[in-house]
């Protein structure tokens, strides 16, 4: 079956894709709404599950309570601030090779690994 168009669904995705901070569901509302006033919460948090589930975005789980989301599906790692809590992408060579090593003593298959760095970004260390 397929989706049908959503304006609402087009602009959340076209913001998303305007970020690199990975925004929470309440900033692509907050932001969103300027374009489209009468959108609400709740089709926001719908659409943001939609795209995820369909594999156009991703939906990050950092630890802090909240869902992150990011337009770049592409396998990458992510930097996650103790101090501001922003969320950036870490560019840096493939790790990919800690699937093996974890699949070396593990009577199961591993199939990929998600991976998050934490500590402190620039932005703060310069503050400090």
């Amino acid at each position: 079956m397929a989706l049908k168009y959503s304006r609402q669904r087009e602009l959340i995705k076209d913001f998303l894709c305007s970020r690199k901070d990975h925004p929470t569901a309440d900033v692509v509302y907050t932001n969103v709404r300027q374009q489209f006033p009468n959108i609400s919460l709740g089709t926001v948090y719908r659409n943001l599950t939609l795209l995820s589930d369909m594999g156009e975005i991703q939906r990050l789980h950092l630890g802090d309570g909240v869902d992150h989301f990011d337009a770049d599906i592409s396998a990458h790692n992510h930097f996650v601030c103790r101090q501001c809590g922003c969320v950036m992408d870490l560019d840096m060579e493939s790790i990919d090779h800690i699937t093996e090593t974890a699949a070396k003593n593990f009577p199961g298959k591993v199939d990929g690994h998600i991976t998050y760095f934490y500590g402190i970004c620039g932005n703060c260390c310069s503050k400090q």
